[in-house]
């Protein structure tokens, strides 16, 4: 009898002495919430993203404890994501009744539980990045129509918990004003010239139409450039060029008549003829009437300020040639004729 109650005493004590098997929680790691503002009292979406050490496993929940001053009101199942590096999107639903992976019912007054439905295969795995998108950038399951009110101006922790293993927590700060304003001011821009301001047609014909030339001989009976326009400008809506001026005359006041050429390189030689036509290297648009280059048009109209070339937008520099085309009658009076005419490039800022 003593030695059996001496056995059950050893016994009691080595009990005593066997240690105790504790599971510890570890910390989430790369916790960060990217906002999208972090101005005092604005609406903001967050986009917040860890990695438990731990793996999370199906019917566990995850919560987001977010402190006094935060308001949720509003926020609801279809404003909130979450995904998983590994696992993917979960489909998301108010509650767990479905067949959807996570359940977010409206949150509490400070807390966001998200439910990982039991029996319906959604976990994540040890040391995998979990997402949560809160906000209009939830648009996964679902799209997110409201978004997170920000508390006052401070620096604020906000809390991961729930029955996953692992826990962490995160700051933000939340000041007066995220934006920085940003000012510059880029001047008007507008350069235009002519290459030659001086040209000629020599002496004029009744067997054909001459075209003037920077030589002022003007011995080219086929369609010939003159001079050219370059204009450059950072106008907003563009720029349009326009012309002002008589027609050829005399010291005597003699005129040879203005003329509008249609789809024809010489126009109609033995008559007074007095026109002018311009091609483009660029996108400008050329007034039909003026479009010397696929239609062979020439125009003028003595006396009145018009408009022969034009551009919508800004545009670095644009060459424009310049055609001008005569032509006599055997009645057009003896005398040396000339002409001023004066070009006027206008840009809309």
């Amino acid at each position: 009898m003593q030695i059996f109650g001496s056995v059950i005493v050893l016994v009691m004590v080595l009990g005593f002495l066997l240690p105790l098997r504790q599971v510890q929680a570890a910390s989430l790691t790369n916790t960060k919430d990217v906002m999208s503002t972090e101005t005092a009292t604005a609406n903001a979406n967050h986009t917040i993203s860890f990695i438990s050490p731990s793996a999370i496993t199906n019917g566990s929940t995850i919560t987001l404890t977010f402190p006094a001053g935060f308001d949720l009101t509003g926020i609801i199942e279809d404003d909130i994501d979450i995904a998983g590096s590994t696992e993917g999107e979960l489909t998301t639903a108010a509650d767990c009744t479905g067949s959807e992976k996570a359940g977010i019912a409206s949150p509490g007054a400070q807390v966001i539980t998200i439910n990982l439905c039991a029996a319906d295969g959604g976990d994540f795995t040890g040391s995998e990045t979990v997402t949560i998108e809160i906000g209009t950038n939830a648009a996964s399951s679902g799209t997110g129509a409201n978004r997170i009110d920000n508390p006052g101006v401070g620096a604020y922790k906000i809390a991961i918990g729930g029955t996953m293993t692992d826990a962490g927590s995160y700051a933000v700060s939340i000041i007066a004003d995220d934006s920085v304003n940003i000012t510059s001011t880029v001047n008007p821009t507008l350069t235009f010239a002519i290459s030659d301001t001086a040209i000629g047609f020599g002496t004029l014909t009744t067997a054909n139409a001459r075209f003037a030339t920077g030589d002022l001989v003007g011995a080219d009976t086929t369609p010939t450039i003159a001079h050219t326009f370059s204009i450059a400008t950072n106008a907003t809506t563009g720029y349009s060029i326009t012309y002002n001026g008589t027609t050829l005359t005399n010291a005597d006041a003699d005129t040879i008549d203005v003329a509008t050429i249609a789809s024809d390189d010489d126009g109609t030689p033995n008559s007074e003829q007095f026109a002018f036509g311009v091609t483009t290297n660029g996108d400008g648009t050329i007034v039909p009437a003026y479009d010397a280059n696929s239609s062979a048009e020439y125009k003028f109209i003595a006396g009145a300020t018009t408009p022969f070339f034009s551009e919508l937008g800004a545009t670095a520099t644009e060459t424009i040639s310049a055609y001008y085309i005569a032509n006599i009658a055997a009645t057009t009076e003896a005398g040396t004729y000339t002409t001023d005419i004066t070009y006027i490039a206008t840009g809309t800022f």
